[in-house]
């Protein structure tokens, strides 16, 4: 085999790792300086490899995180337990944030001594922002459907216990949430419904077909009887297994 064979493979691997932009790859002394930039990196970052080679890379922190000594504690737990994984904010040449995916792996020599570090970075700063989008559209949704008063609206797992509960629920059934969670919902049934099986049989509907819907009588906490209409809908997960139930009660009872 020729000796030129690894030389050219090592060269190949460089310039794949110096073209990559989509990843900031660039490698650190033993103590944390910049000692290679890739394209990456420079996209990433703001900076030319002129600029930041021969610098600590505590400077892509925030300064709350410097002071912290985050950067320090990174580089030790990459050295100790032999990769350092994390996500968080991380600071541009401009000033500008970005929410960054950092991987840190160790570097040995052929004795198992530290030489070094290799540093991933990915910007997941969109996919944050749709994350914190979605989760401030359901804590917005949660708020809505707690405040409805017109509506018992309220959670089920698939065997039909309570894990959610509204000011509607609370008003129409009687319960405080602290009372009804974690029981199952039968109990709401008329005794005559129960030994029929009217729950299991609303639950295995809204399974089967998607939604369950029909009117009866239904029981409140202090025993007194009230007309509802019930809509059962399956919840599903995006594999298709079902997660549980959304149940909705109007009480009809004045109609």
């Amino acid at each position: 085999m020729s000796t030129a064979e690894p030389e050219n493979s090592g060269n190949r691997f460089e310039l794949l790792v110096q073209s990559v932009t989509d990843y900031a790859i660039y490698m650190l002394s033993v103590d944390g300086t910049v000692i290679s930039w890739n394209a990456g990196a420079r996209r990433f970052k703001g900076y030319e490899a002129d600029e930041i080679i021969g610098l600590h890379f505590s400077r892509f922190y925030t300064p709350e995180d410097q002071a912290a000594g985050i950067p320090a504690l990174a580089l030790n737990t990459a050295d100790r337990e032999g990769r350092f994984e994390a996500e968080g904010w991380r600071v541009r040449k401009d000033g500008t944030h970005f929410w960054a995916n950092v991987v840190i792996d160790p570097i040995r020599d052929c004795t198992g001594k530290l030489i070094g570090f290799a540093k991933g970075t990915r910007d997941l700063t969109e996919r944050r922002a749709a994350q914190e989008a979605l989760r401030a559209s359901e804590e917005r949704f949660r708020l809505l459907v707690e405040s409805v008063t017109d509506y018992a609206i309220y959670m089920l797992d698939p065997v039909g216990t309570i894990t959610s509960w509204n000011a509607g629920a609370e008003r129409f059934k009687g319960y405080a949430a602290g009372e009804i969670l974690g029981q199952n919902f039968s109990r709401f049934y008329s005794e005559e419904d129960r030994m029929a099986g009217v729950p299991s049989r609303a639950l295995d509907t809204a399974a089967r077909e998607g939604r369950f819907e029909a009117e009866g009588w239904r029981i409140r906490k202090d025993g007194s009887r009230f007309w509802a209409s019930v809509v059962i809908d399956a919840i599903r997960n995006p594999m298709g297994d079902l997660i549980g139930f959304a149940k909705i009660t109007r009480d009809l009872t004045e109609r």
